[in-house]
Parts: C-alpha cells; sequence; structure tokens
C-alpha cells in the first residue's frame, strides 16, 4: 500500500501546483452536488417531458371539422323550472286578469283562457293564498298553466294551435286502516269523540245505519258499535280521514254489520253478511226534528177542532224554515193548498208507495206537479200553514192507498248483491270481518293488565 501511494505522489508531483488545487476543488464539488438531494424530491427517479410533434395544419382542420363531445352542463331540473313556471301568489285584492296582465298577457287572452274550459273556469274564482304557475312567450303570449284546487289534484292547460289542452293529475292518497269502538252512555257523538272518531265519521256510521235505526228514538245506552275506517296521508302526513269500509252497530237486542263494497258496474254501497243492501227506498225520517209532537194514532183528539179524530201520519216538531227531504225517489203528483193541511206536497213512489208533506211554510225551488226528484232531495221547508198550533211537518206513509205507521213500516229494501257476485263479496267481507275481529282483540289486550 506505501509503495502504491509513494508511487502516486511522484506522478502528482509532475503537475503544477495550481492544477492540482483546482482539479481536486472540482472533484470536491461533484461529489456534493451528486450526493445533495433536488428540493423537494422525496424520491431518486426523475419525471422527464415527452415534446410531442405539433399536428400539421390539415391534421388540425380535421380534428375540428370531426364531431366533439358536448361539454355544456345540463341544468338541473330546479333550474329549468325556475326558468319555465312564473309562480304567482294570490293577495287580497287580485284578480287573475290583473295578475297575468302585470306579466304582460293580455284582456283577451285572460278571457280565453278561462272560457277554454271548464276546469279553468274556476280560476276566474281564486282567492288570497292560492298560488298558480305560468309560462310566457317572448310575444307575452300565455302558453302554459298550472294549478292545485287541492292537494292532490293538479290541472295542468297547455296552449296548442289557438286552443287549451287541460288535463288533470291526481295523487293517490296513501292509505292506512284504522279501528274505533265506543259504548253509547248520553249519545252517538259524545261516544264517537270518546273512540277518537270525528264528527264527519261518526254521520257517515249513522247513514249507514239509518234506514234501520232511529238515531233519535231508537238509541239506548248501552248500545254499542265498531268500526274500521280509513286514514288518508300525502307525503307522510295525515290530511284526514275516507271511508268507513266495515262496521258493526248493537242496537237494544240487534246486531247489524256492514260493508263498504264496489260492484262489477263501479257502484260502491254498504251490504250486510248476506249481501242485502243497507239502504232501503225510503228514508224513515224525513226531516231533522226536535221532538215527535204527536204519533201515529186511530184515535187522536185534534188540538184545533177538539174532536177526536185518526192521525194517520207522524208530527215532527221543528223550527220553521228546517229543510224537509224526499223521503225516496218519486214524482210529485201533488204541490198546493189542501184543507187544513195548509201547503201540502204529495210524491209517488213506483206503483204501490206515496208519501205525503203537510204544514209546509214553502216548496224548495222548482219543485211543481210533474217534477221528479231523488230520495233525501231537499222539497220544501217546516212550517205552520193550516191548521197548526206551531211550525212542525206532518208526514204520512201510504201503501197502495193505505196509510201506514212510518215509524213502524217494513221499507222495501234496494237491489243487493248480484248473485254471480256474491263469491267475491263473501271473500271481502268474511277477510273484513276477521280484520274487525283482530283489532277488537288487540284493542281488549291493549286496556287490560295482561302486559
Amino acid at each position: 500500500m506505501s509503495n502504491k501511494l509513494s508511487a502516486l505522489g511522484r506522478v502528482a508531483r509532475r503537475f503544477p501546483r495550481t492544477h492540482l488545487i483546482l482539479s481536486g476543488a472540482l472533484v470536491i464539488t461533484v461529489g456534493l452536488i451528486a450526493l445533495t438531494p433536488e428540493s423537494g424530491e422525496s424520491r431518486p427517479e426523475r419525471l422527464q417531458s415527452l415534446d410531442l410533434p405539433k399536428p400539421s395544419a390539415s391534421q388540425e382542420l380535421a380534428r375540428q371539422d370531426s364531431p366533439q363531445p358536448a361539454t355544456h352542463v345540463r341544468p338541473t331540473p330546479e333550474t329549468a323550472e325556475e326558468e319555465q313556471w312564473i309562480k304567482l301568489t294570490v293577495a287580497s285584492g287580485d284578480t287573475l286578469s290583473g295578475l297575468l296582465q302585470e306579466r304582460g298577457v293580455s284582456a283577451a287572452q285572460v278571457h280565453r283562457l278561462v272560457t277554454g274550459d271548464e276546469r279553468l273556469a274556476e280560476l276566474a274564482t281564486i282567492r288570497p293564498g292560492d298560488s298558480l304557475n305560468i309560462s310566457v312567450d317572448e310575444a307575452g303570449e300565455l302558453t302554459s298553466l298550472r294549478y292545485s284546487p287541492s292537494r292532490v289534484e293538479t290541472v295542468e292547460a297547455t296552449l296548442e294551435d289557438g286552443n287549451w289542452r287541460v288535463e288533470n293529475v291526481v295523487r293517490e292518497y296513501q292509505r292506512r286502516t284504522r279501528f274505533a269502538e265506543a259504548t253509547i252512555d248520553n249519545s252517538l257523538f259524545l261516544a264517537g269523540h270518546a273512540a277518537g272518531m270525528s264528527d264527519n265519521l261518526t254521520m257517515q256510521l249513522a247513514n249507514i245505519f239509518g234506514w234501520d235505526i232511529d238515531f233519535v228514538l231508537d238509541i239506548r245506552n248501552g248500545d254499542r258499535f265498531r268500526v274500521l275506517y280509513e286514514e288518508l296521508y300525502l307525503d307522510g302526513e295525515k290530511v284526514g280521514e275516507g271511508e268507513i269500509i266495515a262496521a258493526e252497530f248493537w242496537n237494544q237486542d240487534r246486531h247489524l254489520t256492514a260493508y263498504r263494497y264496489q260492484t262489477r258496474d263501479g257502484d260502491v254501497s254498504y251490504f250486510d253478511s248476506d249481501g242485502n243492501s243497507m239502504r232501503k227506498e225510503f228514508i224513515r225520517t224525513p226531516v231533522a226534528f226536535s221532538r215527535i209532537s204527536s204519533r201515529f194514532s186511530t184515535g187522536r183528539k185534534h188540538p184545533i177542532l177538539n174532536k177526536v179524530r185518526a192521525h194517520h201520519g207522524i208530527d215532527y216538531a221543528a223550527p220553521s224554515g228546517t229543510p224537509i227531504k224526499a223521503a225516496g225517489k218519486g214524482k210529485v203528483i201533488f204541490a198546493g193548498v189542501k184543507g187544513g193541511y195548509g201547503n201540502v206536497l204529495i210524491l209517488k213512489h213506483g206503483q204501490r208507495y206515496s208519501t205525503l208533506y203537510a204544514h209546509m211554510r214553502s216548496f224548495a225551488k222548482g219543485i211543481r206537479v210533474g217534477s221528479r226528484v231523488n230520495q233525501s232531495q231537499t222539497i220544501g221547508y217546516v212550517g205552520a200553514s193550516g191548521l197548526a198550533t206551531g211550525p212542525h211537518l206532518h208526514y204520512e206513509f201510504r201503501i197502495d192507498g193505505v196509510h201506514r205507521n212510518p215509524q213502524t213500516v217494513p221499507l222495501p229494501k234496494a237491489s243487493g248483491i248480484a248473485s254471480n257476485e256474491k263469491p267475491q263479496f263473501r271473500v271481502q267481507s268474511s277477510r273484513l270481518a276477521a280484520q274487525m275481529t283482530m283489532f277488537a282483540e288487540a284493542a281488549t289486550l291493549a286496556s287490560s293488565n295482561v302486559f
């Protein structure tokens, strides 16, 4: 090793000292550069850029002529909605014409709008708080409109070739089945409230059984009922109540059942468990009365004439002006004054039945001999015309010309389920009956101390 160093020293002395110093400094500098990492790098690899040759003029022209993918951003539905529709909210004192003319729509266009369709005619009666959306083109022409008469219905109108095309868009309710039951110890409505039922539902219940039960005279403490009905929801929010779909009523010693059913013809009604209609051809009581002032009798003493004579009807005391309803569908065969009966109306129902309404204050509009009326249609108003001590309705029911007691006469039923539909009805009514039983048992367990 020493011999090699001596040889290296002899070679170094052959070069000038200045050259040796510069060479050493250069070697040291190169070594330091090689060992020092570049700023910001953590890896020894280096990325190199590659310069590609620029395309020729012909290549650039071909590229510009070829189809290019779309680069624009499609507006979101909200953006498109804002651009197309203008929302108008009705304030106090606003009119449809005023609101539209503020947007450049002419009075002639407004007139053409409200006369173009009966559904659009409703826009003439808009009220404060209502809102509608319109679309107007650059020339100020109203081209489309939509509004919502209710939470579930939207009316959309579009102008096509000078005419308005109108369509209804109806949302479906979400329906949930609910159960209620109660025992009557005061009145039907109080019992309904105690069961969580609205007055509307309680009225539905009374109307279903109203042909068999007089809810003024027949109800007793201890009577009870069960009901299956629908609650209506939109977007998870309860917005109302639907129809009763099944009901049971215990009235004194009677147990009545009713099931809602839609026939193949599209008619919806209530039927008992045998498929007979709950509706009768006649309603039992044609007026909302406060009390019965005189009952059907063959030997009543007349309060004014002071003579004993038969009373072939029922007198229902009620405030003057109370509406009187037709007991059944029929034809007016008499409308005028008849002795001590005062103002009298007589209806003919088919070949065998007729009803008479006396002491009326007046007849309803349009009621005259030859007029046809529907069941429960208002035909007149309670009064005290003729020989009467106070305002009341004298009501008679006749079969083949013979007077019958309106309170007790068996009333003919409406048509029931057709024989070819009874199997389907039995399946549906059995399912509803089982559902009613299940709800009732669950309610009994919930109110007990079992859990």
